[in-house]
């Protein structure tokens, strides 16, 4: 018997046999002058994240949600103040309903908010980054996509649900988040007698969700969530989980390009304000200058529900973008679509370098678009897309975008082939390496072009303008048969390829397959 299994049997002294005792009766022994034995303690399980500690814990000031808005989006300076106020306001309040609940009981008008402005000047990117800095969900959609209930389309309830998709299903954090409905000035009615189901109506159901109201996470559409509901029910007595989700604290912002309101406004103010209506250029600056002079008479002109515009109180004016600012965008913005492009053609091993010159011409061009910044991606897409197809099977490793360039890009692609012929071949031929491999792998058998050989297939890949893997479908398809027959009949696992081979690879491959079986029958 071992060391081990003797200590085993040995009997326990005084001392630990009492401790023994007491530990199975769940009790503490500590002899006198003996130092207590900690008892080993329970590991606590780990605190749930709270959902909530955005919105409790929420501290922001204006000035500091102005400068993040900076970062991202250019100019707009009134719109972010009148925004950043507006944000903190509403948030300070649901901070405050949070710490001490009788708050929410007081009477409390929302700062729901109505965007205006041209496409493309970042009205949406505004609101994505506020809800991303204070860490709320966020959900946009588009206007004309709902109807009121019993027509044909969304039901504007469905808003609500989405938010709650958006969180996680955690319904206590999506009723802090944040609606964005855009195209709002497609739902203004236009008289007319009957129903307007894509106007009035929609603007009317808002109306309660822009308030307070319960909406049932559960629409009747969703056959799933019926189902659920119902085995809930089923196994007997309420199910924890909420039903309903309350719209007291969601923010909804309304936008919309508004195209024919400046018209209103200068029919209103022009007669009033000496001068201003003088400005008879129908420019974009002009109309700018009208919409800030937007009143809540003139969204009911212009077919807003006085209900609906009421429950809007803060308006932010978006101005148009010029040249200047699109070139600060894409040099200033983190969020700038030269970044992206950059990116992308860092994803193909290629770096990219815009210069100056070319960055201005690529905002002159964009702002021709009259599509804000959303013209920036449309330029440097028709400028950029052909290289991005033909570079990364060239070896190149960098493009070089000048003023040149963007004014003709074809012509830029073309020279730069030209110039790079040798780069262009060691990529062919590194990814004909690629194939040899996998042909052996695939077959057990091992083909070497030599030198001549491997210039004729590139320069054939370059003639014919294919890659490797498509010449080698077109003509070397019939190798794995042929050489498996040759292998076959004489043993060999090794062939050497040449330029007469890659010249016409049937007739040769032919050839040496009537070879192979003279020598194995002989």
């Amino acid at each position: 018997m071992d060391n081990e299994n003797q200590e085993k049997q040995q009997p326990l002294g005084l001392e630990e046999q009492l401790r023994e005792m007491l530990k199975n009766a769940n009790l503490s022994f500590i002899l006198p002058g003996a130092r207590p034995v900690p008892e080993p303690e329970e590991q606590a399980p780990p605190a749930a994240p709270d959902a909530l500690a955005p919105v409790r814990d929420f501290m922001l000031r204006p000035r500091e949600i102005r400068d993040y808005l900076d970062r991202f989006v250019i100019r707009q300076d009134e719109a972010k103040k009148v925004l950043s106020v507006a944000v903190c306001d509403h948030y300070n309040h649901v901070r405050l309903c949070l710490e001490t609940p009788a708050t929410a009981d007081l009477e409390y008008l929302k700062h729901n908010v109505v965007l205006l402005g041209p496409t493309g000047v970042g009205k949406t990117y505004l609101m994505r980054c506020v809800a991303k800095l204070i860490g709320v969900p966020f959900v946009k959609a588009d206007a004309t996509k709902f109807s009121e209930t019993g027509y044909v389309g969304r039901d504007v309830d469905d808003l609500v649900r989405d938010l709650v998709k958006a969180a996680d299903g955690n319904t206590e954090l999506a009723q802090y988040g944040i609606i964005y409905l855009d195209e709002v000035d497609k739902i203004a009615s236009h008289g007319g007698i009957g129903k307007d189901v894509s106007g009035r109506g929609v603007q009317t159901t808002l109306l309660k969700l822009m308030e307070e109201t319960d909406v049932s996470l559960f629409s009747q559409t969703d056959i799933i969530g019926q189902m659920q509901a119902i085995m809930d029910m089923q196994r007997g007595g309420e199910s924890n989980a909420p039903r309903t989700i309350n719209t007291r604290h969601i923010l909804f912002i309304m936008s919309g390009a508004f195209d024919t309101l400046p018209t209103l406004i200068k029919k209103r103010v022009q007669s009033s304000l000496i001068g201003f209506g003088q400005q008879d250029g129908d420019t974009k600056d002009s109309d700018a200058a009208f919409l800030h002079a937007v009143q809540t008479r003139d969204f009911i002109e212009y077919g807003l529900e006085p209900e609906f515009i009421g429950r809007l109180p803060v308006r932010v004016i978006c101005d148009p973008l010029d040249a200047d600012d699109l070139e600060q965008i894409m040099l200033k913005s983190e969020g700038s679509i030269l970044r992206q492009y950059e990116r992308d053609f860092t994803g193909y091993g290629l770096k990219l370098h815009v210069a100056p010159e070319a960055i201005r011409e690529v905002a002159e061009r964009a702002h021709r678009e009259k599509t804000g910044a959303r013209g920036l991606m449309t330029v440097l897409e028709r400028v950029l897309r052909h290289f991005k197809f033909e570079l990364p099977s060239t070896g190149i490793d960098m493009l070089k975008v000048d003023l040149d360039t963007i004014t003709d890009p074809d012509k830029a692609l073309q020279t730069l082939l030209e110039q790079s012929i040798e780069p262009r071949r060691k990529a062919l031929e590194a990814d004909l390496a690629t194939a040899l491999a996998a042909f052996e792998r695939n077959n057990g058998i091992k083909l070497t072009f030599n030198r001549d050989a491997i210039q004729a297939f590139t320069q054939q890949c370059l003639d014919e303008d294919k890659t490797v893997s498509k010449l080698w479908a077109d003509r070397f398809h019939d190798l794995e048969y042929g050489y498996g027959l040759i292998s076959r009949n004489t043993g060999k696992t090794e062939f050497r390829i040449t330029r007469k081979f890659v010249t016409a690879p049937a007739d040769e491959l032919s050839a040496l397959v009537a070879k192979s079986f003279r020598e194995g029958g002989s």
